[in-house]
């Protein structure tokens, strides 16, 4: 049986790999007809232009051809396309490289990887890019809207070595974060509970039941209403740190969604979340080198 090749033998362009969707059961007539239907916002004329160019293939490398029939349990492999993307102002900067491993401190507003209006205009690709490695992967990913420290794998098999750390809480973390200054509370104080999708899909909510996330907080500084805080998570669900701080009345300052907001605005670049990826420590699972890094950017306490 032949075996499935790596995106479908699509090359990497400009820094940015193959996307790729999962074929379902059913019954589209063809190929053209499943993407139309799951990509609305992709017309036909541009899924043929695509095809016709030979950018849209199967897992074992065969192109997908306009009227080629409909089959399920299989992947397809396409390029995306953007008509215009926004340029965004920052840039990152390598920290650390080895054959391993990438380290970069990341700007505010930038993603980490490609998805939904940003495909250029992210972490991996300008590293890819500027570096010169197709296979770099991120181990790892904070916020659009935090900056501070990413980990990529230079090796997409060495990937799960250093994922495996985070499953098993053997990465250590610390965040700084400006918010307000409560002086009914007792520093440093532990934060635990369980943390659920909520409405709409890109938010999070606490609720009762069993934990699921725990963050440690602590007072770095405090000047007059505001105060840097050093915040340490045990787990990483999703929005954990800006929930944490939010529930505890502390929402970090310049935060749109916690508490949530009816309808988020534009980036403002001159309002950056208050929230940085500061220090990150582990043994390396490939070398046994005990590894740390740490940000060189800052935050605005006022």
């Amino acid at each position: 049986m032949t075996a499935p090749l790596l995106h479908g033998g699509l090359p990497t362009r400009h820094g940015v790999s193959p996307s790729c969707v999962g074929l379902p059961a059913g019954s589209w007539p063809t190929f053209t007809d499943f993407l139309v239907e799951r990509f609305p916002a992709v017309t036909r004329a541009t899924w043929l232009e695509r095809m016709a160019a030979g950018l849209v293939a199967d897992e074992f490398g065969g192109p997908v051809t306009a009227l080629r029939t409909y089959r399920g349990h299989m992947r397809l492999y396409y390029y995306r396309a953007l008509p215009f993307e926004v340029r965004i102002p920052f840039e990152a900067a390598v920290l650390f490289q080895d054959e391993h491993l990438v380290v970069a401190d990341k700007p505010h507003f930038l993603p980490v990887t490609p998805s939904g209006h940003y495909l250029q205009e992210t972490l991996l690709v300008r590293l890819k890019n500027q570096l010169g490695i197709d296979s770099l992967i991120p181990i790892h990913r904070i916020d659009r809207e935090t900056a501070g420290l990413v980990l990529f794998s230079v090796r997409p098999d060495e990937r799960d070595a250093y994922q495996a750390l985070f499953r098993r809480h053997e990465v250590v973390k610390h965040y700084e974060a400006v918010a307000p200054w409560r002086a009914d509370l007792q520093f440093p104080l532990q934060r635990k509970t369980r943390i659920v999708e909520d409405t709409p899909f890109f938010r999070q909510r606490e609720m009762p039941g069993e934990t699921n996330s725990e963050t440690w907080v602590e007072v770095l500084e405090r000047r007059g209403e505001q105060a840097l805080y050093a915040l340490s998570p045990v787990t990483g669900k999703k929005h954990q740190l800006r929930i944490h701080m939010n529930a505890l009345g502390l929402p970090i300052c310049n935060d749109r969604m916690y508490p949530p907001v009816d309808v988020t605005p534009d980036d403002d670049y001159a309002l950056p979340l208050q929230l940085l990826a500061k220090s990150i420590a582990f043994t390396d699972p490939l070398t046994g080198e005990p590894r740390r890094f740490e940000s060189r950017l800052g935050l605005f306490l006022k």
